[in-house]
């Protein structure tokens, strides 16, 4: 009976005024925050095929909730057993531990599809991760929350690795509206990224965002369908 009446809830608000009653109600996640220009600590991992397993292990994949799993990220390398950290892993290290970009290796978030990866990555702070290549489905998962994966021939992942261990000098700058990265010695890379991506981060529409852009047409319609199928 619960469920009929939210459904119903949802159904008459969203003649009223369109879909955005999901949001207000806490369905889905928070909206997405842009990305135009980041400027932050740069932590080199220097390790290929970080799979999604390491970002953020099976056994924190019960939950839906999008906050929360920073502190579970790279789980199994960050602490031992008995929960204490493990001082050599980059992250633990006082230089690194605010980081906001991520310098790996070559096909970072490999593994199984689970969009926890972002959803950690993110929670703990990081924005954007540059790599030689990415897995498909991890890279499109990025855009959709709010992370710019950026992809670069291996001599230039090579050069920002090499700014990362600089430690807390070594700081980045990514501005994605000229695709540009800046290193701690002014050094500039260009970088590509799709057209439609880079719009929706520089707005911050992941995929309700995007549904959002056309609520009035959207409450248009449902009050159409109401008049004429009333049942429904």
């Amino acid at each position: 009976m619960g469920r009929r009446v939210r459904t119903a809830q949802i159904a008459g608000f969203s003649r009223r005024r369109g879909c955005s009653l999901l949001r207000e109600i806490g369905y889905g996640p928070a909206a997405m925050q842009p990305f135009k220009k980041l400027e932050g600590v740069a932590a080199p991992l220097n390790m290929i095929n970080v799979d999604t397993d390491m970002i953020i292990p099976k056994q924190y994949l019960k939950t839906i909730q999008r906050t929360g799993l920073g502190k579970a990220l790279f789980d199994e390398l960050r602490f031992n057993t008995d929960g204490s950290e493990k001082p050599d892993f980059v992250l633990n290290k006082p230089a690194y531990r605010k980081a906001q970009i991520l310098v790996a290796g070559e096909n970072f978030g490999c593994g199984s599809s689970r969009e926890h990866a972002p959803w950690a990555l993110l929670d703990f702070g990081i924005r954007a991760v540059i790599a030689t290549s990415f897995a498909d489905i991890f890279y499109g998962n990025c855009f959709k929350n709010g992370i710019l994966p950026i992809k670069l021939p291996q001599a230039e992942v090579d050069k920002l690795m090499d700014d990362a261990e600089r430690g807390a000098n070594a700081v980045v700058t990514i501005d994605l509206e000229a695709q540009e990265i800046r290193g701690p010695d002014g050094g500039c890379i260009k970088f590509e990224v799709d057209p439609f991506k880079k719009q929706c981060l520089l707005n911050g529409w992941d995929d309700i965002g995007l549904t959002m852009r056309a609520e009035d047409k959207i409450a248009t319609f449902e009050n159409s369908q109401h008049t004429q199928q009333p049942w429904i």
